[in-house]
C-alpha cells in the first residue's frame, strides 16, 4: 500500500511540475521574444508617454498592442501583473519530486560506489549542497562583476566555466542518472533564485520609488535583464537534464560529463539562434554547430563505438575494468542467494531479448543498453536495480514474464555490492 501511495505522489508531483514548468518557460520565452521584437513607436503621443517600443500582434481572433516603456510610465497604474509564481511553483514542485525520488532513496538513486563510495546521508547532503553552492558561486560572479562596464563577456565566460566544473564534479560524485539531474537542478535553482533574489525585488524597488514620487534607479532594470538573459540560455540545457533519466545511453556513458556538456552546449546554441532571429538576425552557424555536437555525441554513444574497449588512461571510474574470463563452472553457495551467476541467468532469460547486440523483441537495443556480457551487466548494475527491482518498470510491460523471485535475486546481488564474480 505504501508503494502505491508513493506512486501516486510521484505521478501528481510530476504532473504539477510539468504544468508549472510549461507556464514558466512559456512566459519566459514569450517575453524574450517580445523584448527582441519591439519596434520604436511612430506615434508622437506614445513617445511623449515614454514608450520605447511597441508591437502589433493578432492571436485567437483578437488584436494586441503590447508596449514597453524606456524606464517606467509617468504614472504607475493601480494594478500590475507580476510574473513570479510560475518560477517558484516550478522549483518547489521539482524539489519535492527530487526529494521523493532521490533524497529519500539516496542509496538507490544517488550513490554509485563505482563512481564514489559514500553513505546515503552523505550523498543527500552533498546533493543539496550542490544546489546551494552553485547558486552562491554564480551570484558572486554576477554581483561582483556584473555592474562593471563591458563586463558581460567576462561574466558569461566565468559562468560557463562554473557550469563545466559543476557538471564534471557531479558526474564524479553521483550515479550517472543522478548527476545529470542534479546538474540540471543546479541551473534551475539559479534560474529561480534569480527571480526570487534579484528580478522581483528589483522590480518592487522600482515600483516603490515611483509610488514615492521618485525616479526609479535604472540599475535594477539592468541587473534584472542580465539575470533574465542567463535564464533563457539555461532553459534548454535544464530541460534536457530533466528528460535525460529516460535515456540511460547518455548518463551511463564512460565520459558522461562530456556528453552532458556537449548536449547542454547544443541547447544553448539553439536558444541563441532563436534570440538573434527575434532581432531579425538569422545565423545558421549556431544550429549548425549544435547539430554537429549532437551528431558527435550520437556517434560516440553508438553500440559500434562503445563496443571498443576504452584506453586505460581514459577509463571512467563508473566503468569496471574488464576481466580476462567469465565465470564458469557451478555457482558457489552465495549464488543461490543472489550471486552474479544466478543474476546473469535471470538477465539472459528476461533482459537480453531487448538489451543485446541483436535483440529479438525490438530492432535495436533498448536505450542503447547492452546486457549480453559480464562487463556490461556490471557497468549497468545500478540501472538494472533501479528499473527491475525498485521501480519494476523493466522488462517493458513484463513481456518476458520476470518473477518477483527473480527480481529479488537481482536485488540481493546489488545490495550485497554488485560483485561480478
Amino acid at each position: 500500500m505504501e508503494a502505491y501511495i508513493l506512486d501516486w505522489l510521484n505521478l501528481l508531483l510530476r504532473w504539477v511540475h510539468v504544468i508549472t514548468a510549461i507556464a514558466w518557460i512559456g512566459s519566459s520565452f514569450y517575453f524574450v521574444w517580445l523584448d527582441n521584437s519591439l519596434v520604436q513607436p511612430t506615434d508622437p503621443e506614445l513617445r511623449e508617454k515614454g514608450v520605447g517600443g511597441e508591437l502589433w500582434a493578432v492571436h485567437g481572433g483578437g488584436f494586441y498592442n503590447p508596449q514597453k516603456y524606456l524606464l517606467a510610465p509617468k504614472q504607475l497604474p493601480e494594478h500590475l501583473h507580476w510574473f513570479y509564481w510560475e518560477s517558484y511553483s516550478t522549483w518547489l514542485s521539482g524539489f519535492a519530486l527530487f526529494s521523493l525520488l532521490y533524497l529519500f532513496n539516496a542509496n538507490v538513486f544517488l550513490v554509485d560506489r563505482n563512481v564514489f563510495d559514500m553513505s546515503a546521508s552523505m550523498a543527500g547532503g552533498t546533493a543539496i549542497a550542490f544546489l546551494v553552492f552553485n547558486w552562491l558561486i554564480y551570484d558572486a560572479i554576477c554581483s561582483h562583476m556584473g555592474d562593471r562596464p563591458n563586463a558581460d563577456r567576462l561574466v558569461n565566460i566565468l559562468v560557463g566555466l562554473q557550469v563545466v566544473v559543476s557538471v564534471w564534479a557531479a558526474c564524479h560524485l553521483f550515479s550517472g542518472r543522478a548527476a545529470f539531474l542534479i546538474s540540471g537542478a543546479s541551473l534551475a535553482t539559479i534560474m529561480s533564485a534569480n527571480v526570487l533574489v534579484w528580478i522581483i525585488p528589483g522590480q518592487r524597488k522600482m515600483v516603490a520609488s515611483m509610488r514615492a514620487g521618485q525616479a526609479p534607479d535604472p540599475i535594477h532594470g539592468k541587473r534584472g535583464k542580465q539575470r533574465s538573459v542567463h535564464n533563457t540560455y539555461f532553459t534548454l540545457p535544464v530541460l534536457f537534464a530533466m528528460l535525460s533519466n529516460h535515456y540511460s545511453m547518455t548518463y551511463s556513458a564512460p565520459h558522461n560529463w562530456v556528453v552532458l556538456l556537449m548536449i547542454m552546449a547544443a541547447g544553448a546554441l539553439v536558444r541563441q539562434f532563436f534570440v538573434l532571429r527575434h532581432k531579425g538576425v538569422t545565423n545558421w552557424w549556431y544550429p549548425g554547430v549544435a547539430i554537429v555536437l549532437l551528431l558527435a555525441v550520437a556517434i560516440g554513444l553508438s553500440p559500434m563505438m562503445r563496443a571498443k574497449p576504452a584506453p586505460a588512461a581514459l577509463h571512467h571510474p563508473s566503468q569496471p575494468q574488464p576481466e580476462a574470463a567469465a565465470v564458469d563452472g557451478p555457482a558457489p553457495a552465495a549464488a543461490a542467494a543472489g550471486g552474479f551467476v544466478r543474476v546473469q541467468q535471470v538477465i539472459e532469460a528476461r533482459c537480453i531479448q531487448c538489451h543485446s547486440a541483436k535483440p529479438t523483441l525490438m530492432p535495436v537495443p533498448g536505450k542503447g543498453v547492452l546486457l549480453d556480457s559480464k562487463d556490461n551487466i556490471a557497468l549497468h548494475a545500478q540501472q538494472i536495480y533501479q528499473q527491475a527491482v525498485v521501480q519494476k518498470s523493466m522488462p517493458l510491460g513484463n513481456m518476458t514474464n520476470i518473477t518477483d523471485e527473480e527480481r529479488a535475486i537481482i536485488g540481493k546481488w546489488f545490495e550485497a555490492g554488485a560483485d561480478a564474480n
